[in-house]
């Protein structure tokens, strides 16, 4: 039996770029999906709209669906929307592609022909990862990223090679204790889950990606993001279990809901 994988777009202000990471689901990627599903974390400008109108120009073999979340509930947030969409269902495996077009889904196909999800909790996305290609990315913020890799491969007691790039995929196996609900619904939401390597003993591979900077707009504030970092690494390195288990959301969400914008 096949087996069924969906595809999550988490998408947040990026109408100039979802049409290009709709162009990437052509070719050989199309049989390894199911399903994909577009989670809007309510955008302030018209990519739903854009999104939508690109699906109904593009003949998909696979359900595709654009799901609006009824909160803003950050891009951790949109995670798990996702996941738990993907337990709910019975999918096998969740893939993750940022919708700003950094990164390709392309880079995930020689994981995926191996089969080496198989064996595996997670396959992770690795900018600094042996082979990988960055494009547009300043000499400064790669040095920054080298130093905090190390940092996070002490504090979890395995190799690190990016704290968080946009193209990621999970057993859902793996996601089933519901384990991801109590992490921060920010953008140190991957940083958790690297925590939960260590402290879940899952196993994981990086694998190589070209990253790219051209029109996308950062969300991150640097200064402020890298202190949070080095607090969440020592916590860990500390407190480890304890540290994982609290509650590390600054608003606590009873359910993460989103409502179907559109299917086909």
């Amino acid at each position: 039996m096949k087996e069924k994988i969906l595809l999550f777009i988490p998408m947040y202000n990026c109408e100039k770029q979802i049409v290009r990471v709709l162009d990437q689901l052509k070719g050989e990627i199309q049989e390894y999906l199911s399903e994909v599903i577009l989670i809007n974390n309510r955008s302030t400008d018209r990519g739903e709209e854009v999104a939508i109108e690109k699906i109904k120009s593009i003949d998909f073999p696979f359900t595709i669906k654009v799901l609006r979340n009824d909160n803003n509930y950050g891009l951790g947030g949109s995670h798990k929307v996702a996941f738990n969409y993907a337990i709910k269902n019975n999918f096998d495996y969740c893939i993750c592609l940022h919708g700003d077009d950094q990164g390709n889904i392309s880079d995930l196909l020689p994981v995926l022909r191996e089969g080496k999800h198989h064996t595996l909790d997670c396959c992770l996305g690795g900018r600094f990862f042996p082979d990988s290609k960055l494009v547009g990315y300043s000499k400064f913020r790669t040095f920054g990223n080298r130093v905090f890799n190390i940092i996070f491969s002490v504090s979890v007691g395995k190799r690190i090679y990016d704290l968080g790039a946009g193209l990621n995929l999970y057993s859902v196996a793996s996601l089933k204790s519901y384990y991801y609900l109590k992490f921060p619904d920010n953008l140190t939401f991957n940083c958790y889950m690297l925590f939960a390597l260590s402290a879940y003993q899952q196993t994981y591979c990086f694998f190589p990606i070209t990253w790219r900077e051209e029109d996308q707009i950062s969300n991150v504030k640097m200064t402020k993001q890298a202190w949070q970092t080095l607090k969440m690494a020592l916590g860990y390195f500390f407190g480890r279990q304890k540290f994982l288990d609290r509650e590390a959301r600054e608003s606590v969400f009873e359910d993460y809901t989103s409502k179907i914008i559109y299917e086909r």
